[in-house]
C-alpha cells in the first residue's frame, strides 16, 4: 500500500524544475529549445576556486567535516560579512549548509511553530510557502505589482501581521522579480516590525552580488533589529557555483544552535571539498564576481529592450538578480489552434510547445498575472529566445 504522509502530501513539486524537466525532454527528442527556465549563472566556475577544490582533494580534505562548517570557513564568512556589508558577527553566529536552499529551510524550522503565520510578498520565490507548510506553519501573501515594482510598502507589512505572525522572508535582489530593496525601503520595514517584536525576519541574500544599483543594502545593517535578523546567502550565484552546495546562515546565537542541532540529525555538514573551495571564492580576488555582474547586467539591459518591443507585455526594469517577470495577463482568454491561454501556466506551455523556448508560469510564484524568464544565458540565445517570443505570442488572437 503505497500512503505518503500527510506533510509531503501539503506540498507543491518545484514547478522551475519541472519546468526545466520538460525543456530537457524536448532536447532529448531533438527540439531545439532555449530554457530561460532555470536560474543558474552559465559560466563556468572560475579556475582559482576548482584550483582549491582539486588542492582540498590532494590534501584529504575528505573526511566528515564540523556540522556548522569548517572553521576556515565561516571565519572567512565572517571577515566577508565585516568588509563587504559592515556587520559584526562571530564564528559562531555562523553555521553553513548544503546550499542556501537548506539555509532557509533550516531557519524556518528552527523557529516555526504549528498555526504560526510567515508573511511572504508575492511574487515569491516557489519554495518558501512549501518550506513553512513543511514546518506546520501558515504562509501569509501580500501582493506586489509591477505598478509598485514588486515590492511591499510598510502599510502593507502593518495590516498584514497579526499576533501568530513569526517571520517575515524578504529577498532582495528577488527571485522571481529582480527587485532591489533599498536601504530606505528597508528601514520603512523595519521601523513597523520594531513593534512587533516576536516577528523574526528570514533575509534572503543570495543575489547580493548580482544588482546593478551599486550597493546591497541588507536588513541586518539597522542595529536596532539585527538580533532578529537571519541572514541567508553563499556561493552559488555570485560565484557560479550551484552544484557545489555551500550556503550559509549569520544570525543571533540562539538560531544557529537550534540550526545546528537540526542539521546534525538530517544532514550533517556540508561537503567538505566544497568547503574549501568556498573558502577560496571569499578569500581570493573577487575580480570574477564583477566580471560576470557586468556580463548579467547587459544581458538585462538587452532583454528588457526586446520584451518592451513585444506587444502585450509589461515589463519593469529589475535592478538585480538574473530575471525578468514581465505581465502577460493581456493573452488571457486567447488562443491558437484549439489551444486556449486561461492562465501563465498555459502561456508558459503554449511558448514551450510552439515557440521552443522554456520559461515558468507566474501561478507558482504566487503572480499568476505575469511569467519568469531567466537571461542567464548568452546574448545570441537572449535575441533568439525572445524572437520566438514575439512570434509565437503574435499568433494569439
Amino acid at each position: 500500500m503505497e500512503i505518503l504522509s500527510d506533510r509531503l502530501n501539503r506540498l507543491s513539486p518545484s514547478a522551475t524544475l519541472a519546468m526545466s524537466q520538460k525543456s530537457s525532454e524536448l532536447k532529448a527528442q531533438g527540439v531545439d529549445v532555449i530554457n530561460l527556465s532555470v536560474g543558474e549563472p552559465d559560466f563556468d566556475t572560475p579556475a582559482h576556486i576548482k584550483e582549491a577544490a582539486k588542492k582540498a582533494i590532494d590534501d584529504n580534505w575528505t573526511r566528515y567535516s564540523p556540522v556548522p562548517g569548517y572553521p576556515e570557513l565561516k571565519n572567512a564568512i565572517v571577515a566577508k560579512l565585516k568588509n563587504e556589508n559592515g556587520l559584526d558577527y562571530k564564528p559562531s553566529q555562523i553555521l553553513c549548509s548544503n546550499g542556501a536552499k537548506q539555509s532557509v529551510c533550516n531557519a524556518i524550522m528552527a523557529f516555526v511553530n504549528e498555526g504560526d503565520e510567515v508573511i511572504i510578498p508575492a511574487p515569491y520565490w516557489v519554495s518558501y510557502p512549501q518550506m513553512v507548510k513543511l514546518a506546520d506553519g501558515e504562509p501569509v501573501y501580500i501582493e506586489a505589482t509591477i505598478e509598485q515594482d514588486f515590492k511591499i510598502t510598510p502599510e502593507q507589512l502593518e495590516a498584514a501581521i497579526t499576533p501568530k505572525t513569526r517571520a517575515l522572508i524578504l529577498c532582495s535582489p528577488s527571485n522571481p522579480t529582480g527587485s532591489v530593496y533599498s536601504k530606505e525601503e528597508l528601514e520603512g520595514l523595519k521601523n513597523v516590525l520594531l513593534h512587533h517584536e516576536r516577528v523574526m525576519v528570514i533575509a534572503d541574500e543570495i543575489y547580493e552580488h548580482i544588482n546593478y544599483v551599486g550597493a546591497h543594502a541588507s536588513m541586518a545593517s539597522f542595529p536596532d533589529i539585527k538580533d532578529r535578523v537571519v541572514i541567508v546567502n553563499g556561493v552559488s550565484k555570485a560565484y557560479a557555483m550551484t552544484g557545489w552546495r555551500i550556503g550559509f546562515i549569520a544570525a543571533p546565537e540562539w538560531v544557529v544552535k537550534g540550526c545546528n542541532k537540526l542539521q546534525g540529525q538530517y544532514s550533517s555538514g556540508p561537503c567538505s571539498v566544497s568547503q574549501k573551495a568556498a573558502e577560496a571564492a571569499y578569500v581570493g580576488s573577487q575580480a570574477c564576481v564583477e566580471e560576470m555582474r557586468k556580463a548579467f547586467q547587459r544581458r538585462k539591459d538587452l532583454i528588457v529592450k526586446l520584451a518592451k518591443e513585444i506587444p502585450g507585455l509589461e515589463v519593469n526594469n529589475p535592478q538585480g538578480a538574473f530575471y525578468l517577470f514581465p505581465k502577460c495577463s493581456s493573452f488571457y482568454g486567447k488562443s491558437y489552434n484549439g489551444t486556449v491561454i486561461n492562465n501563465s501556466t498555459d502561456l508558459a506551455m503554449f511558448l514551450l510547445e510552439t515557440g521552443h523556448v522554456a520559461t515558468v508560469g507566474g501561478d507558482a510564484f504566487g503572480s499568476p498575472e505575469c511569467f519568469r524568464m531567466s537571461y542567464a544565458t548568452s546574448d545570441e540565445n537572449i535575441v533568439e529566445a525572445m524572437k520566438r517570443i514575439k512570434d509565437t505570442l503574435a499568433l494569439l488572437k
